[in-house]
């Protein structure tokens, strides 16, 4: 009985009809990701902990105040979007590794992609149309800081 074991180092690439390699910019993404998550995160880190009066200070008016410029708006988006992305291409790396039954790895990267496209778009709406004062609503309801 003979057992034939594949050589580990041959390229095993998935390419689009296309030509584009997607694992190799897949690959690519993480690297860049990575490192513009960690200026982000210690950034958001900074100004919500330290810069501030620390967590404790941290509540619906801080947001509120933080949300009114859009500057911290597109950062947040930014990290939640480069986190999830980043977060969702590492899950696929797990999948595609371990998922040993076809018709299972396809349900769990379907699963994984529909999960990311849901949290983008509530994460991405609650940061563009998060409002601590809405219009026409009771004063007794409003924060202290509304007019």
């Amino acid at each position: 009985m003979s057992l034939t074991i594949e050589n580990p180092r041959a390229p095993r690439t998935r390419r689009s009809p296309g030509g584009v390699n997607w694992e190799k910019w897949g690959w690519v993404y993480m690297r860049v990701s990575g490192v513009i998550l960690v200026v982000l995160i210690f950034g958001h880190l900074f100004v919500n902990l330290i810069v501030g009066e620390g967590v404790k200070a941290i509540d619906f008016a801080f947001v509120g105040g933080k949300y009114a410029n859009p500057f911290w708006r597109i950062w947040d988006f930014a990290m939640l979007w480069l986190a999830l992305i980043h977060g969702a291409n590492g899950m696929r790396h797990l999948v595609n590794d371990y998922a040993a039954n076809e018709k299972l790895r396809k349900l769990l990267l379907l699963a994984l992609g529909g999960s990311t496209a849901v949290l983008l778009v509530l994460g991405s709406l609650v940061i563009f149309t998060f409002d601590p004062c809405p219009a026409n609503s009771p004063a007794d309801l409003l924060p202290s800081f509304c007019s």
